[in-house]
């Protein structure tokens, strides 16, 4: 079974929640039609984005940055600093914060997720804590110091004595001033990670690892080479170690990377079940056409099927501002056809198209868009009825329809089948013109059958001879931005 995520901003949502009804909502008292909505759509997974308890001082860096603020004005006209609950990426500590319920709270709600036959994700930040988690007073030596004053680097008394501690950052960026990095290079960090680790597996059924790639030795050793550590020793892979460690006692445990410059199948060496696919969506929303089927057929079955399929996140804009509805349909169903995860962002099932900054507890209410929402809805609903996600998708290198067209180098085609003799399959010509080509059908004993084939998001229907497809394979000729999903089922 192929995952589909649903990410859910957890302080806004419930915050709407609380206004639509006129109550209170916390997790514990989510509205029944919440679950049954997301399992009548199809998803797996439940991804709670925003958690985790934070703190004052992270608060109060989100509040000093200028940047952020005039991001909120722009999206919030009657924005205030009470809207800003400073970044659920700076974790002051792993328990759900007492304004969503609390850790009884978040029990509940799995609960009720189990119940509609739905499992839960939630974020795992292991490059980094917040400014006001315990250990940046109680154990200072678990994070990357300075001998002195440094760029990137703040002031910080404990009972130990002074030190100079490091922000959390990525290397081609400032540093986050709201965090402090943790330093890879000790095993009294490895360790103390994966204490902290194995305590959220208790409470979900997987999660998320912020910008997992940071981790790497060989990353790290770089980022971080101006600052060494006298009492550093060669240790393993962390992702290595503590995905090994939570897997021999919890097998279904999911581990998801968001990783990106190209080390996305080093992660995935090291255990990861899934890893963002970055370049894909960069095609995409770039409308390089031609690269989305090439970088997937190169990439290959083993790192397709281990990716994360998506057209945005809280880290990307809003796809309903980037690409027109026909290439928005188009988009959607080369990422939900393929193998693989495939995630969702809320809001992006009714067309939003601001995006929000994580910092902030509030943002604006979007009319939905109708088309899209109706798209998304009819999608989501064949999806269910098709061995796609389902089964064993396959996706196919298309030949040329004729000497001298380059179009079918402009299809995403994948072959799905969990029921034989029947199968489905997903058609998808990303370019703003007609594409024809020839599709090489694998399926056993296909010459055997005639074949009656019915588009489900469309109403044609064929009928096509198995020794026809066999022989050539599919003939299609699809219009500009064309998304079609074949049904084949064998003529008695």
């Amino acid at each position: 079974m192929n995952p589909l995520l649903y990410e859910i901003n957890t302080r806004c949502w419930l915050r709407e929640l609380s206004e639509r009804s006129g109550k209170t909502v916390t997790l514990p008292n989510v509205p029944q039609s919440e679950f049954v909505v997301w399992q009548r759509l199809g998803f797996t997974h439940i991804w709670l984005m925003g958690v985790w308890q934070t703190g004052p001082r992270s608060c109060a860096q989100s509040l000093a940055q200028l940047e952020t603020r005039h991001a909120c004005r722009e999206l919030l006209p009657d924005f205030t600093d009470a809207d800003i609950a400073g970044s659920p990426y700076a974790i002051a500590d792993y328990q759900a914060s007492p304004a969503l319920g609390g850790e009884a709270a978040l029990e509940i709600f799995r609960e009720q997720l189990h119940a509609h036959g739905l499992k839960l994700i939630l974020d795992f930040v292991a490059n980094h804590v917040g400014l006001d988690h315990r250990w940046v007073t109680e154990r200072p030596e678990l994070f990357v110091q300075s001998p002195g004053e440094t760029a990137g680097f703040f002031r910080q008394p404990t009972r130990r004595g002074t030190y100079w501690l490091a922000h959390g950052r990525d290397p081609y960026y400032p540093p986050w001033a709201d965090t402090v990095q943790l330093d890879y290079r000790i095993p009294a960090t490895h360790r103390a990670m994966i204490d902290q680790l194995t305590s959220v597996t208790r409470q979900c059924d997987g999660v998320r690892c912020d910008m997992a790639m940071l981790l790497l030795n060989e990353v790290f050793a770089r980022t971080w080479a101006d600052f060494p550590r006298s009492n550093a020793v060669p240790v393993h892979e962390f992702w290595a170690d503590v995905i090994s460690y939570i897997k021999r006692v919890s097998p279904e445990f999911l581990f998801m990377a968001e990783g990106y410059w190209d080390l996305e199948a080093r992660l995935q060496s090291l255990g990861f079940d899934y890893t963002y696919n970055k370049r894909l969506y960069d095609h995409l929303v770039h409308r390089e056409h031609a690269e989305v089927q090439r970088n997937l057929l190169q990439a290959g079955p083993g790192f397709v099927n281990s990716s994360v399929h998506f057209l945005e996140n809280h880290d990307e804009p809003r796809i309903a501002s980037l690409l027109t509805l026909p290439e928005h349909r188009a988009a959607a169903l080369a990422t939900f056809g393929l193998p693989g995860m495939r995630l969702l962002h809320e809001g992006q099932l009714t067309g939003a198209t601001k995006r929000v900054s994580v910092h902030l507890g509030r943002r604006p209410v979007e009319p939905i868009q109708p088309d899209i929402a109706a798209f998304y809805e009819r999608l989501l609903q064949v999806l269910k009825t098709t061995s796609v996600g389902k089964g064993r998708g396959v996706m196919l290198n298309p030949s040329p329809a004729w000497t001298g067209n380059p179009t079918a180098q402009y299809f995403v085609i994948v072959q799905w089948q969990s029921a034989p003799p029947e199968f489905d399959l997903v058609v998808v010509n990303l370019a703003p013109h007609p594409s024809q080509c020839y599709a090489p059908l694998r399926i056993a004993g296909l010459a055997d059958r005639n074949w009656q084939l019915t588009n489900l998001l469309g109403d044609e229907q064929y009928q096509r001879s198995g020794d026809d497809l066999a022989r050539a394979g599919l003939y299609l000729d699809v219009p500009a931005q064309g998304a079609q999903l074949f049904h084949f089922q064998p003529i008695l």
